[in-house]
């Protein structure tokens, strides 16, 4: 079939790294032809990425197959494919499980995405080959981006930890850092197309390079790219934002610390999940760091960077967790004091080894606790935000909410994990395009998001 002026719709489900994933895939699917629409009433393929970490994230890519399969009835949809974890993690159950896609591909067949959605001959399969043998990034690979102004980096692939609540390993394969030459041909293209934030990821981004031969550090992959934007982005008055996001309390080195201190384009935001707070279930998670540890950790770039920026997950519920074991997570987000904190429910499943592990913890008394958690943590982050009234802060400008107002993120606020900060252009005459930078004067805070004026 050839893909000239056909068109061709794609939804992408789950995280940072699969939105990397789906943008290459376009990137591929355009240069082949194919025009990309966002109505999937009037595409001829359908593409759904997925993700399937935990039970709630299946359903939803399930949810979103089944609904966009109905195009096949009611649009002018003839080929609806299905890629990433899902496939991968459920294989030979998911063809059966939903007939009306044809074809799957698994993560490690993302290269196959040209011929997937043009043969129409092959139907009714998954395509499966090991995740270890197969890099969807190569030099030069064209994306289609989903914002302009804001670009995910993947850095690595795949994870070498074992925790005992996580099937990554297993669908993605081993850790696999990009080589630093890479990475850097990848963010200078990036930035000359007029990104203003690079947001590094992986699924341990703090390991990065540790299996490069002769290896590097996140350190130095920072001070690179700091370097080569130490003058701005081609004159602008702003130089691009570099962030890191999903680093791992084990793997984190303080020559990363230090290069993020030493760089002001460098956002001083730590996203360290720490999981949980009790020896007794970190241990049980696989996770090798003790509470004493973590509070070193956290103290300790604290004393680097005073104005530094912490973000951090947990999960409640995990089998074995006894309320002692949650009140010590709670201790913890008290003494530490997370600028961001979120909270996930565990999710059970037969194929993760905490499966196997004994006294598992009802649904009511986990969600009971995740409540307890998120209020806290809602007071923390107000107290936090009101610190911010009377600063002027820098705010990448993302969207124009009409009646000159508008909504952005200041260096530590995260895209679509952390809140937003509305400026009001209404005493300005000054324009507030989308993409660029302004200087907003913070007038109120709510628990999460902030408000402002153009200063």
């Amino acid at each position: 079939m050839l893909a000239a002026g056909r068109k061709l719709h794609l939804v992408s489900l789950g995280c940072a790294k699969n939105q990397v994933d789906s943008e290459i895939m376009l990137g591929r699917l355009k240069q082949a032809g194919w025009v990309i629409t966002d109505d999937p009433g009037e595409a001829q393929s359908i593409v759904v990425n997925t993700c399937s970490f935990i039970q709630s994230a299946a359903e939803e890519s399930i949810d979103t197959i089944v609904d966009l399969a109905q195009y096949k009835k009611t649009g002018s949809c003839q080929r609806l494919v299905v890629t990433g974890c899902l496939p991968e993690r459920y294989r030979a159950q998911i063809v059966k499980a939903i007939p009306e896609v044809d074809l799957f591909l698994g993560t490690g067949a993302f290269d196959q995405i040209v011929q997937a959605v043009g043969d129409l001959h092959r139907v009714r399969e998954a395509i499966l080959p090991d995740p270890e043998l197969a890099c969807l990034d190569h030099p030069g690979a064209s994306r289609v981006l989903t914002a302009p102004h804001m670009a995910y980096l993947k850095i690595a692939e795949g994870c070498s930890n074992r925790c005992s609540y996580c099937i990554i390993p297993k669908l993605r394969g081993h850790h696999k850092s990009q080589s630093l030459d890479q990475v850097m041909a990848e963010a200078q293209e990036l930035v000359s197309s007029g990104v203003k934030e690079l947001v590094l990821v992986a699924q341990d981004s703090t390991a990065y390079g540790r299996d490069l031969n002769p290896p590097v550090t996140l350190g130095t992959l920072v001070n690179g790219l700091a370097g080569l934007f130490a003058g701005g982005a081609q004159g602008a008055k702003f130089f691009p934002w570099i962030r890191v996001l999903y680093g791992n309390p084990e793997s984190i080195e303080e020559s990363f610390v230090r290069s993020v201190a030493e760089h002001p384009q460098v956002c001083s935001y730590f996203d360290l999940p720490i999981q949980h707070a009790s020896n007794r279930i970190l241990k049980r998670m696989g996770r090798r760091y003790t509470r004493e540890k973590l509070c070193r950790l956290f103290q300790r770039i604290r004393e680097i960077i005073p104005g530094a920026v912490l973000r951090t997950t947990v999960i409640l519920g995990f089998p074995g967790e006894t309320d002692q074991d949650f009140q010590q997570v709670m201790d913890f987000a008290e003494e530490i004091r997370f600028d961001h904190l979120g909270v996930f429910v565990y999710s059970d499943a037969d194929d993760i080894a905490s499966h196997r592990l004994r006294q598992h913890v009802s649904q009511g008394v986990a969600q009971d606790r995740y409540d307890q958690l998120m209020s806290t943590q809602m007071d923390i982050a107000a107290e936090k935000n009101q610190k911010n009234i009377g600063r002027t802060l820098q705010v990448l400008i993302e969207e124009d909410l009409g009646n000159h107002l508008f909504a952005g993120r200041t260096f530590f606020q995260a895209p679509e994990v952390d809140g937003l900060t509305y400026v009001n252009a209404g005493t300005s005459a000054l324009p507030l395009p989308i993409g660029c930078f302004a200087q907003a004067r913070i007038n109120d805070a709510m628990e999460y998001d902030l408000m402002g004026e153009v200063a």
